[in-house]
């Protein structure tokens, strides 16, 4: 199975029933609390399901975040915390460190746990995850999903692959290749941000990703220096447009390498074949092309010294960047009301739901993700 891009799995959950004998003291609460479990195991459904699309993933998140929110936001009317907040424990999986779960008593952990699913499917969503991170009771540990080095990882990372496709696109329409080096400057330049921000993570759940982000990085550099040869030759500037396509073909040389220490280096996560993608071996066969080109022309027209320094790339996109798209969470379901709220008696049976320690480390069954083939590649279509 061939993919362009590297994805970590999808993070797995324990069930959670919600059941509040005692503490629902009305038909309107234990409804409440049965939609919850249907509405939460209906979208945990959609991550695995291939027939689900974005209307159908916004319509089963909406559902069950219109209701988890009655656990969330104040209801009666106070500043005080909201007394369900804590009443259900929640069990998630993190994206780099397997099937051991962490669990909080807490249901702002499950609104973040599971919108960061939602984001990982739907990753336009992430950049808006952060703002309920700093109200936690608990602190996120080193390498979990909810630290800021892996959260800000996966935001750049959208912000990279989401630009990915404007380059593709540019290609395709034969935009000048002025914008196009830009773009692609522009895009590894996010990719070695992101890889930076890992940089300080464990390497045994890091370094795939990293490696993913590094080859992404030199495939980038090398696109931006192949489309600033042309313009370089375009102004008449051969003999720096050959340093520049050499520069081209050097880091496109460092991306083939890293696309196989990718697949050799063990960790979470799908694992992308890009070297496979014509997307990437069309770039392989540009460059030599339009190198020979320059080097034929210098030879016999230009005859201009070739720079021993690549050129320092000061490349801005004037337009085509990728905007990402607000997330915002649906509004309080209408069942939950200060009434109903009020019908919510803690002190009556409430069942402890408070985390046990166990003898054995607790293991969580990853999600089965679809297996899907990829499209016809055309070269420029990249995902």
């Amino acid at each position: 199975m061939t993919h362009w891009f590297h994805r970590n799995p999808l993070k797995a959950t324990a069930p959670v029933s919600f059941n509040f004998y005692g503490v629902a003291g009305s038909p309107s609460a234990n409804k409440i609390c049965n939609d919850l479990r249907t509405t939460r195991a209906r979208l945990l459904e959609m991550f695995t399901d291939t027939t689900c699309n974005p209307e159908i993933m916004k319509n089963a998140t909406d559902a069950y975040f219109s209701l988890l929110q009655g656990f969330i936001a104040s209801l009666d009317g106070t500043t005080q915390e909201n007394k369900l907040r804590f009443m259900q424990n929640f069990k998630w999986t993190d994206t780099l460190q397997g099937n051991t779960p962490g669990a909080q008593q807490d249901a702002i952990f499950e609104l973040i746990s599971m919108a960061y699913n939602v984001a990982i499917w739907h990753t336009k969503f992430a950049s808006r995850l952060e703002v309920h991170i700093p109200r936690l009771i608990t602190p996120a540990e080193k390498g979990r999903d909810l630290e800021p080095r892996v959260i800000d990882t996966y935001i750049v990372q959208c912000q990279a692959e989401a630009q990915e496709v404007t380059i593709a696109r540019a290609i395709e329409l034969k935009h000048n290749a002025t914008l196009i080096a830009a773009l692609a400057f522009e895009t590894a330049n996010f990719y070695q941000k992101a890889d930076g921000t890992l940089n300080t993570l464990e390497p045994e759940c890091s370094s795939k990703w990293r490696k993913y982000l590094q080859l992404k990085q030199h495939f980038y550099m090398s696109y931006a220096y192949c489309y600033h040869g042309q313009t370089l030759l375009s102004s008449d500037k051969c003999g720096e447009s050959i340093r520049s396509l050499q520069e081209a073909e050097k880091c496109y040389s460092r991306a083939e390498t890293l696309c196989k220490e990718y697949r050799q280096t063990k960790g979470p996560g799908s694992t992308a074949k890009p070297s496979e993608q014509l997307f990437f071996t069309k770039l392989g066969g540009l460059i030599k092309n339009t190198l020979q080109k320059c080097e034929r022309e210098n030879g016999f027209i230009y005859f201009h010294k070739v720079p021993a320094e690549a050129p320092q790339l000061e490349l801005k996109a004037s337009y085509g960047l990728a905007e990402p798209i607000s997330f915002e969470f649906p509004v309080l379901s209408e069942q939950c009301t200060p009434e109903v709220y009020a019908t919510f008696d803690l002190t009556k049976g409430a069942k402890d739901e408070k985390a046990k320690p166990k003898r054995e480390e607790e293991v969580i069954k990853p999600m089965k993700e679809p297996d899907l083939k990829p499209q016809k590649d055309t070269g420029c279509i990249i995902s």
